[in-house]
Parts: structure tokens; C-alpha cells; sequence
């Protein structure tokens, strides 16, 4: 009886053993193709997949499963298929290679699509031509970690997002490089996530685009020349700390769009020559610290319909307006800046000015109300009309004013 019960436990540790091992494809192996190991592997498998290129159309993934790259494999959609579908949690996608998915008008096709999973893990691949790269739907506790994706396209429609995100929470977006793409990254609906260490840039029209997406983190990002840098609309509780906006440049272009939004928290990002670095509008109870304002056409444009903002220790240098605004009563707090523009003076040497600083010209108004009056800037007249507008304040908001500016930089690092 004991050697039966011994016996039965080696058969089934053999099993488990033999169970554990990774399923290998290669062309010219036993396992030619993915779809095969996908069909053989049990629950938690890992699939090796050797180098080559697979054009085997979409592959469903429904079970636990890994999927490993050895030598970066291409998968191929031929223009034609999304290439992997997953509709399972415990997934991990690793060390591959995506090219040419296939386009439409009415579905989003994509390299990667994730539906109703939680702990998938895609990370360390390579995404070229795909018209969307990485798109997750009610999902949860994923990370989209080190990837690069490269699009080509020149026109919206053409293409769709990089990594694309809706009605997701507690998703890490981490370490990934976005070009070529309409939105480098999309967000909605999307809660309680972190997106950090990522580069987006030569997106056709956001870097990074969120909307409805409540206490999420964006840490340490760059958004280089993106038809416009950062939309954030109809949100709260968004922190956006440590990132580089710059040369987001165009008609319609921002470092960092803000709509609709409260209760949030912009510190140490750095703006640099950007068509107008931030725009706000209906937005409420933002505090702006520490945040690097150099060489844009506009640092700030506070639209009236904002409120209960907090600018303090910012550096604002080498700008062509530093705040604009189109109503002369702004409900926003603006101190203890520093301004390269300020004349003042401070006797009492306490590193304030004892003068206080009026960051709204009136040129900006006239300019906020007739956009061709640009045309004049650098000229005598609208030297005149800021100098008169210094001594007599009449049109400029009397309440927008930096009572204690800073006399020198703040050292940002």
C-alpha cells in the first residue's frame, strides 16, 4: 500500500514537473507556429516563441498564459488582423515584434487588445505601423511597461491612439516611448493609475489625452512636439509632477490643456517654448508650485471662468506674455514668483520685492481680444501702452498681482 501511495506521488510530481516546462515555437522546430502552443499550453504556461516572422492572423488568448520572445520575433498582421486578442487575467506579453495591423473606420483594431482582464503584464516589445498598439478595456492591475511604438501616419484618421486605456483602474503605464500615433497615450475612464518615465513625442495631436480619469499620477514624462502636449479635461484629483512639456508649437497648440478641472496639484513640470505653455478653462482649486516657465508665447492664459488657483514659486523667464487673461476680475492667487521682468526693488533684503508685480500686461488684453494686434509686438506703441497701463492701472485685473515676488530664481532642482 505505502509503494502504491510512493508511486502515485512520482507520477504526479512528474507531471507537475513535466507541466511546468515552456512550450517552445519555432519554424523550424517541433511547435511551428503560435496558434499551436497557444492550443497546447495549460493554464499558466509560458510559450517561448524563437525568432522569425509569424503571420498567422488573430491569435485569442483565453487562459493564463505567457508568451516570451527569444530574438524578437515578428508577428505580421499583413495589414489586415488585429494580432493578439486577450480575454483573460494573468497574462504576461513579452520581447515581441508587431508590425502592420490592419485599419478601420468603425473598430478599433489593434496590436494588443485586452478585454475584461486583471493582472496582465505587457512589456519590452517593439510596435511599428499598428493603427492602434496597445488597447486595454475594463481592465485592471495591468502595467504597459518599456515599450516602443512607431506609427507613420500624417493624418488623424489615418491611425489611432499608442496605448489606449478606457474604463480601466489601477493600470501602470511605465517607461514606454509613443511617436507617429493620433494621441501618443489616451485615457478614459480611467482611475487610481500612474503613468510615469514615458517619451511621447511627434504625436498628431496629444501626447497624452485624458478625460473623466479621477486620482491619477503623471510623473516624469516628456511631451516634445506633439500637435499639443497634455489635454486633462472633465477630471479631478490629478497630479502631474516632475514632467517636460516643449515644442508643442502651433495655432491651437498647448504645453498642458486644462478643462474642467479641480482639485488637483501641478508641481515641478517644466515648460519650454511652447506656443502657450498652459490654457485653463472652468477650472477650480489647482495649485501651481515650483513649475518652470521659459521661452513661451504665453506661459498662462487664466481664462475668466477659472477660480480658486494658486501660483507660487514658479519661475517665469524669456516669455512673450507671462499670464493673459480675457475678464479683469480673476478669483486666483498669484505670489511669491519670480518674474525676469520685475523692476522692483527690496531694501529690507528678505528676498522678496517690496513692489508688487503686475504679470498681466495690457498689450495681452488687447491682444486676448483682437489676436492680430500681435503684429505690434516690439514695437514703440506697445511700449508706451504698458508702461502707462505700470503707472495707472486701468484695464488689467486689479486682484491678479504677485504681492511678494521672488528677486531671484527659485533653484527648481
Amino acid at each position: 500500500m505505502i509503494r502504491t501511495i510512493l508511486l502515485l506521488a512520482v507520477i504526479l510530481f512528474s507531471c507537475c514537473f513535466a507541466s511546468a516546462q515552456p512550450l517552445v515555437v519555432d519554424p523550424n522546430g517541433k511547435i511551428k507556429t503560435i496558434r499551436e502552443a497557444i492550443d497546447m499550453a495549460g493554464r499558466g504556461d509560458t510559450v517561448i516563441i524563437k525568432s522569425g516572422t509569424y503571420r498567422e492572423g488573430n491569435l485569442l488568448i483565453e487562459k493564463p498564459l505567457t508568451l516570451i520572445g527569444d530574438g524578437l520575433p515578428v508577428l505580421d498582421g499583413e495589414r489586415k488582423h488585429e494580432i493578439i486578442t486577450v480575454r483573460s487575467g494573468n497574462v504576461t506579453i513579452s520581447r515581441l515584434k508587431f508590425v502592420d495591423t490592419g485599419t478601420a473606420s468603425m473598430r478599433d483594431i489593434a496590436a494588443i487588445k485586452v478585454y475584461d482582464a486583471t493582472n496582465v503584464r505587457i512589456s519590452k516589445n517593439v510596435f511599428v505601423n499598428s493603427f492602434f498598439g496597445i488597447h486595454l478595456s475594463n481592465s485592471s492591475h495591468a502595467w504597459i511597461e518599456d515599450n516602443t511604438l512607431a506609427g507613420k501616419a500624417t493624418a488623424e484618421h489615418e491611425i489611432g491612439n499608442g496605448i489606449h486605456l478606457w474604463k480601466c483602474h489601477h493600470i501602470t503605464v511605465d517607461g514606454n516611448t509613443i511617436e507617429g500615433h493620433r494621441d501618443g497615450i489616451y485615457f478614459e475612464f480611467v482611475t487610481n493609475s500612474l503613468i510615469v518615465n514615458n517619451h511621447s513625442e511627434g504625436n498628431i495631436r496629444y501626447g497624452l489625452h485624458f478625460m473623466f480619469s479621477h486620482d491619477d499620477e503623471y510623473r516624469n514624462n516628456a511631451f516634445v512636439n506633439n500637435g499639443a502636449g497634455v489635454s486633462v479635461m472633465y477630471t479631478k484629483g490629478v497630479r502631474m509632477i516632475d514632467n517636460t512639456f516643449s515644442r508643442n508649437w502651433g495655432a491651437s497648440s498647448y504645453g498642458l490643456l486644462l478643462k474642467d478641472i479641480r482639485d488637483s496639484f501641478v508641481t515641478g513640470n517644466k515648460f519650454i517654448e511652447n506656443s502657450t505653455a498652459i490654457f485653463m478653462e472652468g477650472s477650480s482649486r489647482i495649485r501651481f508650485e515650483r513649475n518652470a516657465f521659459h521661452r513661451n508665447g504665453y506661459a498662462v492664459r487664466l481664462q475668466a471662468s477659472c477660480d480658486d488657483n494658486v501660483f507660487s514659486e514658479n519661475n517665469f523667464s524669456g516669455n512673450t506674455f507671462d499670464i493673459a487673461t480675457n475678464g479683469k476680475l480673476v478669483l486666483n492667487t498669484v505670489d511669491g514668483n519670480y518674474w525676469d521682468r520685475y523692476e522692483g526693488y527690496d531694501l529690507d533684503s528678505d528676498g522678496n520685492g517690496d513692489v508688487p508685480y503686475r504679470p498681466v500686461s495690457m498689450y495681452s488684453m488687447v491682444v486676448e481680444r483682437m489676436p492680430a494686434a500681435v503684429l505690434l509686438w516690439r514695437s514703440f506703441l506697445v511700449f508706451l501702452i504698458d508702461r502707462a497701463e505700470k503707472a495707472i492701472p486701468a484695464i488689467t485685473p486689479e486682484n491678479l498681482i504677485d504681492n511678494q515676488p521672488s528677486m531671484k530664481p527659485y533653484d527648481l532642482d
